[in-house]
């Protein structure tokens, strides 16, 4: 969207004190919110006051971490008077040295609106025009090129953030409209004049938890439409493999009393008729990628509250070092910076999630193989007649998600257990939390690949059992759901390439393209 577009939109987040939520986030990374640094007299002032305290410090005291000291293990180096005003230069200078992919646009956007988040809090010392600078590059959508690897998530996020500190002192390279040009010339072009870092800036910028925390909004949203979408994939499982519905009784779950596998289940007795007519005929006990499934998909509902709270509570903190207290006049040193929450919640995530992949897989395994799929087609092939003997039907397409799987669990490994003795012994125990949050949206692409090969085996495998039973009821919401992947998805009768359609389906996903549960 092109940044003037975004003018008539109607979501608005304002930036000062209060909390932000990780929609907040997610909105302004896609590009569906505009972005506004409040002009509160008030929030303002308690803006300048931590600046101006600052100066006043500086010149009253003369040493301040960072400020007149060299950084990490170098706190005990005392720079020179005539030389402080360099030194934020070269923090973000010799940071630069970040490999890897580039965020992406949406993923820079977060980045920017977390660190945003965190400096508008009012901890950091920094002057109201830094604060300007990073939101009218979001306005502008100048985007910094950030490599994606190279923290180890303590002291912050120093090395990827530093290109965001670079870019807005006019230097190395941002993306305009998909396009690579030096911040320079993109920020004369936006009539915006390079900042001159003022004291402790270039480490409010970069000593804090902006990248991890900002992947990690993206991914609590992803998580949360896998929950819904694995929950519909898991009813219309059911119904190819003509399951017994009665495994999701609500007498039955409410003597096991976790919210989330509770609200699993209800999803599922809503998409799923469970009078008498449909007990005859079914087998006691489905296997348990069926009868289980409220028990594994709860494990992420149940954890998502947990994973938003700490994603939130990390949002909405001051989290570099030192931290400046104008009210009290003091600069208290600690380690705000340590990504360990996020860490901790992406190892959880992407754990829950990997489990999301295999209960899929497990079902489509079910539903391809005729031993298992009570009537239906070897690999849910369509055709019928002479030509049956050469289609093989979803045959690669679980060969293909068995792999997806495959990748998704071997990522499990937990990134925060990891932690390496850094930069002289100084940063001798770190979060590894950036690693985790990458790792997780990563477990994250390979779920929603898995998630999109289901949906053709749904859509396919409802579809032979309605020509298997033309009697057969499906509930309002199936119905709907089927509706919407047969305008997406055509019945497999002859073999065709299968990829254009699966990369359709998961770009569908990425826009919550179907409503699901309430």
């Amino acid at each position: 969207m092109h940044p003037a577009e975004l003018l008539h939109s109607q979501r608005h987040v304002q930036f000062d004190r209060n909390r932000l939520s990780i929609e907040d986030v997610v909105d302004i990374a896609h590009q569906r919110a505009q972005v506004g640094l409040s002009h509160d007299p008030e929030f303002r002032a308690a803006i300048t006051r931590g600046a101006e305290f600052l100066d006043r410090l500086l010149r009253e005291d003369g040493t301040i971490y960072g400020v007149t000291t060299g950084y990490g293990d170098s706190c005990t180096v005392n720079v020179p008077p005539d030389l402080v005003a360099e030194l934020p230069h070269h923090l973000y200078t010799y940071h630069g040295c970040g490999l890897g992919q580039y965020l992406s646009p949406a993923q820079t956007r977060a980045v920017m609106a977390a660190r945003l988040a965190s400096l508008s809090k009012g901890f950091s010392g920094v002057s109201i025009e830094l604060l300007e600078q990073i939101a009218h590059l979001l306005k502008a959508d100048l985007l910094p090129l950030i490599p994606s690897e190279g923290s180890v998530g303590a002291s912050g996020d120093l090395t990827p953030l530093s290109y965001l500190a670079a870019v807005l002192c006019g230097e190395r390279e941002v993306s305009r409209n998909g396009q690579t040009i030096t911040a320079k010339k993109a920020l004369a072009e936006a009539g915006l004049s390079p900042l001159r870092l003022r004291p402790k800036e270039g480490l409010a910028i970069m000593n804090g938890t902006a990248v991890m925390t900002a992947l990690a909004c993206l991914a609590y949203d992803k998580a949360a439409y896998l929950t819904q979408l694995s929950t519909r994939i898991t009813a219309m499982a059911s119904i190819t493999l003509d399951g017994n519905a009665h495994h999701f009784d609500e007498t039955l779950f409410s003597v096991k009393p976790h919210a989330g596998m509770q609200g699993i289940a209800a999803w599922l007795r809503s998409d799923l008729p469970t009078g008498e007519a449909e007990r005859n005929g079914k087998r006691l006990q489905d296997r348990y990628s069926i009868r289980c499934a409220p028990h594994v998909i709860g494990v992420l509902a149940d954890a998502l509250p947990f994973f938003r709270s700490a994603i939130e509570n990390e949002l909405n903190s001051a989290n570099d070092n030192p931290i400046i207290d104008a009210e009290n006049e003091k600069v208290l040193h600690g380690g705000h910076f340590y990504g360990g929450h996020i860490a901790f919640a992406m190892d959880g995530m992407k754990n829950a999630v990997a489990n999301l992949a295999d209960l899929l897989d497990r079902q489509m395994a079910l539903m391809v193989d005729s031993r298992y799929n009570h009537g239906l087609a070897a690999n849910l092939s369509g055709m019928q007649g002479p030509r049956a003997a050469i289609n093989h039907g979803l045959k690669a397409l679980q060969i293909s998600a068995s792999a997806w799987t495959a990748e998704a669990l071997k990522l499990t490994m937990p990134a925060s257990v990891f932690s390496r003795s850094t930069e002289c012994h100084n940063q001798d125990k770190v979060s590894m939390g950036t690693i985790a949050a990458r790792d997780c949206l990563r477990v994250i692409e390979l779920c929603e690949q898995v998630v999109a090969a289901l949906l053709i085996t749904v859509r396919q495998g409802v579809w032979l059992r309605q020509k298997e039973n033309p009697a057969l009821i499906l509930s309002a919401p199936i119905q709907a759901m089927l509706e919407a992947l047969e305008a997406q998805v055509p019945a497999i009768e002859e073999d065709r390439r299968l990829e254009p359609e699966l990369r359709a389906l998961i770009a569908s996903m990425q826009v919550k393209a179907w409503k699901l549960y309430a």
